[in-house]
């Protein structure tokens, strides 16, 4: 089994970090958050469930970065609901369609779907606008044509008026 790991920003819109590993353990997560904040002012608190892989170990780092580590509730994952929705969506648009090969594939893919869903997936949260923002596309009075722009292997398509 494969497992992702990704950091959310505070803002709730964007993915700072993932990696992807076969065998995530304590020190793996703690090299992980180094790369999520190594140029970045880490955030006030770090919400986190209650898996033993958070052990006191990522704990202390944490702490040592200047975040304050908070659990959720045990079988309550409601309490990190932003967590849960971008996994949900990123099963929905990408992984219930694909059969994932080996971690190398699976990083190739999120890494892909981390652009799309940043740059072309719209979110009504945000308006219908995406995280990294885009100018909206006004069709000219000549009705330019439409072009199609595949995403993701053709899994989705982002559509503007050719030029």
């Amino acid at each position: 089994m494969l497992y992702c790991f990704f950091v959310i920003g505070h803002d709730r819109r964007k993915i700072l970090h993932f990696n992807v590993t076969r065998n995530p353990d304590a020190l793996w997560i703690v090299q992980q958050l180094r790369e999520a904040w190594a140029y970045k002012q880490p955030h006030r608190f770090l919400l986190f469930d209650r898996d033993a892989k958070f052990g006191a170990d990522v704990v202390s780092a944490v702490r040592d970065m200047g975040s304050e580590p908070i659990r959720t509730a045990f079988r309550s994952p409601w309490q990190n609901g932003v967590a849960e929705r971008w996994v949900g969506s990123s099963r929905r648009d990408l992984l219930d369609h694909v059969i994932i090969l080996n971690e190398r594939h699976l990083k190739r893919l999120m890494s892909a779907y981390l652009h799309y869903y940043h740059q072309d997936r719209t979110h009504l949260g945000l308006s219908k606008d995406t995280p990294a923002g885009r100018p909206t596309e006004i069709r000219g009075a000549r009705g330019g044509q439409i072009q199609s722009l595949s995403r993701l292997g053709g899994l989705h398509h982002r559509y503007a008026v050719a030029a």
